[in-house]
């Protein structure tokens, strides 16, 4: 069984990431499976063209999974731009898609309305998407309810390339959908994105953490006022965190009154500042070794292409794409 996924590099990662995807990933590299996760950098061209700002948010989402826990040994971490073959893939798969299939794309649309400006990237970002996961014969993709179509669109692609060679040649993924904490809430009690500029870095800490939590918005209820914990965006945070036990004795001081929104902001600090600690402290190494990193991405990224060579081989064998002998 192989899975995989990618997350983009196009800025900090946040609460979002982590409980949306990144958690999963580092939970699933513990099971038989056959890991990989990509650092989707083409993808991050649709709205970032800063290509220093790029290469060092790259690095960056590489040291956050090895500081959160991703483990080299028991999974594949790679760079999307280190497997040529995912573009010349999604090529092929290009022609195999009618315009409509992506005048209907949910998350353009979507991302149109959070003023993204429109560019043929964007417009077929699922058709890149979809090459990333059938480059790698992926049997099982993680993702959250939002990414439904696009896996859609990858199994509808994979399918149409299969009819016209009446052969099983791509593998047809299946979703494996993300439950709890796939729509976190962002300071704004809206989901949580870097889009929307409501986002809590995972690695925020000390004054900076602080600040932060302190922008969450609230009701006007004062200290001494009961307030109802399942309307507040704090206590939707709190919960990630805590154990049951934990938030049931904050709700029930919610509820109690004589317990302000400034008490449940520490509380959400005080969770993260354990929850992350560790990996806090792991990244401050990594970051000093950022060799060490690229050195883990060149192997991931030579794994990677070592699996995704042979079948695109096979799909321009199948497609008569003549592969002559280019001395360089």
């Amino acid at each position: 069984m192989i899975t995989l996924s990618g997350i983009q590099p196009s800025g900090q990662l946040h609460l979002g990431n982590y409980f949306g995807a990144i958690r999963q990933h580092i939970h699933r590299q513990n099971t038989p499976d056959q890991s990989y996760y990509f650092i989707a950098n083409y993808h991050s061209l649709t709205s970032l063209h800063d290509g220093q700002s790029l290469a060092q948010y790259s690095l960056d989402v590489a040291i956050d999974y090895l500081a959160l826990g991703l483990d080299p040994a028991t999974c594949t971490l790679y760079l999307q731009s280190d497997v040529p073959e995912t573009t010349e893939l999604a090529w092929i798969l290009g022609t195999f898609s009618p315009v409509s299939l992506m005048e209907k794309g949910v998350a353009y649309k979507d991302k149109l309305s959070q003023g993204l400006a429109s560019n043929i990237g964007l417009f077929t970002y699922p058709i890149l998407q979809a090459a990333d996961i059938l480059i790698m014969q992926a049997n099982v993709v993680p993702v959250g309810e939002d990414q439904k179509q696009n896996i859609e669109i990858a199994r509808d692609l994979a399918q149409k390339v299969n009819h016209s060679a009446q052969k099983e040649l791509l593998t047809v993924p299946e979703p494996l959908f993300v439950e709890k904490g796939a729509n976190v809430p962002g300071t704004d009690g809206k989901k949580m994105s870097k889009s929307s500029g409501n986002t809590i870095p995972i690695f925020a800490e000390g004054k900076a953490l602080k600040k932060t939590i302190g922008t969450i918005v609230t009701d006007s209820k004062g200290l001494e006022d009961p307030k109802d914990p399942e309307s507040c965006t704090v206590f939707e945070l709190i919960k990630l965190f805590a154990t049951d036990e934990k938030a049931d004795e904050i709700a029930t001081a919610y509820k109690s009154g004589g317990y302000g929104y400034g008490h449940a902001k520490q509380a959400l600090q005080d969770l993260m500042d354990d929850h992350f600690g560790e990996a806090r402290e792991k990244r401050r190494t990594l970051a000093q070794r950022p060799d060490d990193v690229m050195d883990i991405l060149a192997s991931g990224g030579n794994q990677a292409r070592k699996k995704a060579a042979p079948l695109m081989d096979a799909v321009r064998e199948e497609f008569g794409l003549l592969k002559t002998k280019i001395d360089l």
